[in-house]
């Protein structure tokens, strides 16, 4: 078994969880209300630019130029691109980047960037791979699942098209291989990938909550 599934498999009741979680089914049925969409959208892009730093972070600690050039590409794909996907998805709303820039992360935005990023200065380049690929298998596999349910197009037809589209497919794929070469590479850290992806995978379905009930500060 490829270690990848391994930890899909560890990982199958937070799985089952996030797909069924209200925020991921009224948005494939384009009936989720715009307030939580709109706090998804500010808090992903502040959590997008310390998923950015995490890749290049692991960039600068892989071993082989062709890993360092794909993770380093990776980065700087979510800065230029991704962030400019939610900065269109912002702007759907009247909501300007200085906007974005300036909004503050919620408590769970604060614990999953927090812990992604002491994983990258701390972590190996293996427990590294782990902690990401929660992040990208799980917008794939949660998105495939929207499709599955939405019966029609809806506002938010661009959100699921973007995360079953080819180009995040290839992504996905590619962070698959990535945490196999690692776990084939590093046997003696499989405990610890399992504990980094387990957590991060706790996280995104925190996120979806934290979108879902607008969590705040109450300050």
């Amino acid at each position: 078994m490829a270690f990848s599934d391994r930890l899909l498999d560890a990982g199958e009741e937070v799985w089952a969880a996030q797909k069924d979680h209200p925020f991921v089914r009224e948005l494939a049925r384009g009936t989720l209300e715009e307030a939580a969409f709109e706090h998804w959208v500010r808090q992903d892009y502040r959590y997008l630019l310390d998923y950015a730093r995490l890749f290049a972070i692991a960039g600068a600690k892989a071993d082989d130029e062709a890993t360092m050039t794909r993770l380093l590409g990776v980065a700087h794909r979510v800065l230029d691109e991704e962030m400019d996907l939610h900065r269109s998805f912002a702007a759907d709303y009247g909501i300007s980047a200085a906007e974005l820039e300036r909004t503050e992360k919620a408590p769970t935005c604060v614990a999953y960037t927090n812990y992604l990023l002491r994983t990258a200065y701390e972590g190996s380049i293996a427990e590294i791979a782990a902690a990401l690929y929660p992040c990208v298998q799980g917008y794939l596999d949660v998105a495939e699942h929207m499709a599955d349910l939405a019966d029609d197009d809806h506002r938010y037809t661009p959100f699921i098209e973007t995360y079953t589209g080819e180009e995040f497919r290839e992504a996905t794929a590619w962070c698959r291989s990535f945490v196999d070469r690692c776990g084939e590479a590093s046997p003696g850290e499989h405990d610890a990938m399992e504990a980094a992806f387990l957590r991060s995978a706790k996280l995104e379905y925190r996120f979806w909550e934290m979108a879902y009930t607008l969590e705040g500060w109450g300050l």
